[in-house]
């Protein structure tokens, strides 16, 4: 049965999707809250970075998790921006080297557990759009439609590289394209909460789509939904 009597829009998905950037604007659209789950992640892999703690070791990492005040918030845009300790971090969790730090933490089976009654909470009191890599397998299994995002490895790797620029970070194709691979394999094959589609997600690859009509598939497929919900 459903948690409540909100929305839930759960789009799931291999780093690079462009789950992020379509759910902020679905979100938009319609008027929700929209949650990234993954920088809650970035958060954490974030602080063990800082701290030089090995982000494969899942009980040093859990000594850390639990020291942390880690806080999503919204500003007057409704743009989610990440804490740590108070402190405004929504661009640093960016970087690559977060980005495998929260691959690796993402692994441990304790960090999932802990960090998923923050995320049941958020959809809890809102009509909400919430991306990630379990977010229709685990965290909201009985979402109102779910939607595994994806491409091939080649286009996400040229999308990331094209953000970073775009947010003055320097790499190049052939890094960010290794780092995609070893986030997909790590992802896929970790024991907790792996990334896979649900069993009745709508898959829907972007490979040969560009932005907007990426978002007209998404859009038209949410829009049916909540008609049928209204």
């Amino acid at each position: 049965m459903k948690y409540n009597d909100y929305i839930s829009v759960a789009i799931d998905g291999p780093s690079g999707a462009g789950k992020s950037t379509q759910a902020k604007r679905i979100a938009k659209e319609f008027g929700f809250i929209y949650a990234d789950t993954g920088a809650i992640y970035r958060s954490l892999g974030l602080a063990c970075y800082r701290q030089n703690v090995n982000c494969k070791d899942e009980v040093a990492v859990m000594a850390v998790l639990r020291d942390i005040s880690i806080d999503l918030k919204y500003n007057t845009e409704g743009e989610q921006r990440m804490y740590l300790n108070g402190e405004d971090i929504s661009a640093e969790i960016r970087l690559p080297e977060i980005s495998i730090c929260a691959s690796d933490v993402s692994a441990h089976a304790m960090v999932r557990e802990y960090l998923l009654k923050m995320q049941r909470d958020i959809a809890d009191r809102n009509n909400i759009v919430m991306d990630g890599r379990d977010i229709g397998t685990v965290v909201l299994p009985e979402a109102d439609i779910k939607i595994f995002l994806t491409a091939s490895a080649e286009a996400r790797a040229k999308r990331r590289l094209l953000e970073l620029q775009a947010n003055g970070i320097e790499s190049d194709f052939d890094s960010v394209l290794e780092d995609m691979k070893y986030r997909d394999a790590q992802d896929s094959s970790r024991a907790a909460a792996p990334l896979k589609p649900a069993e009745d997600a709508v898959i829907v690859d972007t490979t040969d789509l560009d932005f907007e009509a990426s978002f007209e598939v998404l859009f038209e497929l949410i829009t049916e939904v909540i008609k049928e919900n209204s």
